[in-house]
């Protein structure tokens, strides 16, 4: 079973996670910032993986710090639920439309961290959360997932709607990347024999 627990503690945050790459969607998430709680119940339910997750941090300082570190944790907890990486499909890609907004997302799982995103975004806050953590919460999850993340806002007038397609073409994406292929159970997916 792909299941991971993990705790991670800094002088600025503590998160406990619980992930379950097999899952269907379950999700149980406090950050302490709601509209992010929001963004990472949707990757859990777009991305068809059961996600349990607790972080407290220094939000009376700035909201980076959380954000930032539940990135690294959930990158760190699908790098390892991932294992040797047989069988996988590893990488996975999806256009996602939500009303007047689009958005694109790509994910790789090959070993190697790189992160791109191209949007603007069109309000400082949406809700609770500032925007401009959504390119650090991303590109955490790169480094420490050890994949290639690449995000596009096509676009969208809605600043809710600009923010949360990207998270569900990212979680749809990632879906897709962590499926396994029966045909391939025994595959590491890659001609260098080295993922």
């Amino acid at each position: 079973m792909r299941k991971v627990s993990l705790r991670r503690t800094t002088k600025e945050t503590d998160i406990h996670l619980w992930l379950n790459l097999d899952g269907s969607g379950k999700a149980s998430i406090d950050t302490g910032i709601r509209f992010f709680d929001h963004m990472l119940d949707q990757v859990a339910r777009h991305g068809a993986l059961d996600l349990h997750l607790i972080a407290s941090g220094d939000l009376d300082v700035d909201q980076h710090h959380t954000v930032e570190d539940v990135g690294i944790v959930l990158g760190e907890a699908v790098k390892k639920a991932l294992g040797s990486k047989h069988g996988i499909l590893r990488a996975g890609y999806f256009l996602m439309p939500m009303d007047e907004s689009l958005a694109a997302a790509a994910i790789d799982f090959s070993g190697r961290a790189h992160f791109v995103c191209k949007w603007r975004p069109l309000a400082r806050r949406v809700g609770d959360f500032q925007t401009e953590l959504l390119e650090d919460f991303f590109e955490a999850f790169a480094q420490s997932a050890a994949a290639n993340v690449h995000l596009r806002f096509v676009y969208g007038r809605s600043s809710h709607h600009q923010v949360e397609v990207m998270f569900k073409a990212f979680a749809r994406a990632l879906r897709f990347a962590v499926t396994r292929d029966r045909r391939l159970r025994r595959v590491l997916p890659s001609t260098k024999g080295l993922l």
